[in-house]
């Protein structure tokens, strides 16, 4: 008896099977997460200081060496990068795949409260840290341009409509603002003026703490209640800054805009961004893990209309990338060589047979063998991605030729008068060895590829930091047993 005879002896129970099994593979196929490539999990932790004014030297030798330092002793550790720019400084540690992420994230809080008392004295907070995944990327970036309103107002709508609107939509992991940052009011001091009224920097820094201030001014009380005494004091022009009193020289009062330039400004001006060449604001949007990429990008797309319509209308949205246009494709291409590859065949056992009946087999058992993997996808946490697709593209032609081989064999006894049923158990026990040894055999080929992974030694840790934005920049390398080691020539 071979594997077919129970299946060929109950006909009914062996359709309602191949229906269960369709039916199974087209719910999973809706619930399989769509990607650029397959879900790989790398336990990786970013860790970013900032210290407002620091230059990258001071920062890459005063933030970055105590934190690599104490980072280097962490078990697990296979990979080490920091970047020091003007202020701040980013580490990411990479660990072995084995490593869990959380205990690796205590590990890494441990060790940023060791280094804490070899920081600097006025780092504004403790360096922080998240978990990230490095093979993520963003599924979709859009970017806002306008001709009438500069990049402080555009950044001010990005970050306080769109980034919470798009972060609320189903399959939306962050959502980044980038390009500039929010309204500032920057006030640039002229020194020789303010030396000249004989005024320091001390009274400027006084005077715009005391002048901008959102306090309670003071309470009235009786025997049953109490009521605050509320001024928001805070100024948002320029023009509200420049009157402002500094000081008096001579009897004169000494205002701000004598001793200094006020302008409408941005927080930090060395953020910029542009899209053909058009100053604008940038959406950076990520998906959650294991969220269908094309069901978010369809639902961020729906989604954009009424969110463009509670920001100014002078503002245009313009999608600069969209990463399902790729996957999109890949999909289609794999559909339209599911359909040739299933019309070939039945093309191929009609010409040959001359049997109507005949090609309806493989036009069977090819569709409901790849939809029934996607069922098994689904149980084994698989998503459809390149490699995948490329996978079931190949499996196609497995199930092509074994089809073609079982119905030739079987149309072979039925040619010599065999009665049906008897020449389907003769003819699918003689070639159903032979089916399977060579199924087997190509599938094989692929397994060296699968242990090529874990045959390759992981290297030693190697720890590289790097400071940009100055011509004596200069990056360290160093392993675990000789963290000294300063790299030649100098990079910045």
């Amino acid at each position: 008896m071979s594997l077919s005879s129970p299946f060929i002896h109950r006909p009914v129970a062996t359709t309602l099977l191949t229906v269960a099994i369709a039916l199974a593979g087209a719910v999973a196929f809706t619930l399989l997460p769509v990607a650029p490539l397959p879900e790989v999990d790398f336990p990786t932790i970013s860790v970013a200081a900032a210290l407002p004014g620091a230059s990258p030297e001071i920062m890459a030798s005063s933030v970055a060496t105590p934190l690599e330092k104490q980072f280097g002793r962490i078990a697990g550790v296979t990979e080490m990068t920091s970047a020091s720019y003007l202020g701040t400084t980013s580490i990411t540690l990479q660990f072995d795949l084995n490593r869990n992420i959380d205990g690796a994230a205590r590990d890494v809080q441990a060790a940023i409260n060791a280094a804490r008392s070899y920081l600097p004295t006025n780092l504004p907070s403790n360096p922080n840290y998240r978990k990230v995944n490095p093979a993520d990327a963003p599924i979709m970036i859009v970017a806002l341009t306008s001709d009438v309103y500069d990049r402080g107002r555009m950044y001010d709508a990005a970050s306080t409509v769109m980034a919470q609107s798009l972060s609320q939509v189903q399959g939306v992991g962050e959502v980044l603002v980038g390009g500039s940052s929010l309204p500032a009011v920057r006030v640039e001091i002229i020194p020789t003026q303010l030396n000249s009224y004989g005024l320091g920097l001390q009274n400027v820094a006084s005077l715009l703490n005391a002048e901008n201030a959102n306090l309670s001014k003071g309470q009235t009380a009786d025997e049953r209640k109490s009521m605050d005494i509320l001024a928001n004091d805070q100024l948002l022009r320029a023009d509200d800054y420049k009157n402002l009193i500094v000081g008096y020289h001579n009897g004169d009062a000494v205002k701000l805009s004598d001793v200094a330039d006020v302008v409408d400004s941005v927080e930090n001006i060395r953020a910029a961004g542009f899209v053909n060449g058009k100053p604008s604001v940038l959406l950076i949007i990520f998906r959650q893990p294991e969220a269908n990429i094309i069901d978010t990008v369809n639902r961020i797309r729906q989604s954009l209309p009424s969110i463009r319509a509670s920001i100014p209308a002078a503002i245009d949205l313009t999608i600069v990338l969209d990463r399902t246009a790729t996957i999109r494709a890949s999909v289609k291409d794999v559909e339209s060589t599911l359909a040739v590859s299933v019309g070939l065949v039945v093309l191929v056992v009609f010409f040959f047979l001359r049997n109507v009946r005949a090609p309806l087999i493989p036009s069977v058992a090819v569709p409901v063998s790849l939809i029934g993997t996607f069922g098994v996808m689904y149980l084994f946490g698989y998503s459809l991605d390149n490699l995948s697709l490329m996978a079931l593209t190949i499996a196609t032609g497995f199930v092509v030729d074994d089809a073609i081989v079982v119905i030739e064999n079987i149309s072979r006894y039925l040619e010599q008068g065999m009665r049906p049923l008897q020449a389907a158990l003769r003819g699918a026990s003689e070639i159903g060895f032979t089916v399977l040894s060579i199924s087997l055999s190509l599938v094989s080929v692929f397994i060296p590829i699968l242990l090529m992974g874990g045959i390759v030694g992981a290297p030693l840790p190697r720890i590289c930091g790097y400071a940009f934005g100055s011509d004596s920049g200069f990056a360290r390398c160093f392993a675990h047993d000789n963290p000294d080691d300063v790299c030649t020539p100098a990079q910045k």
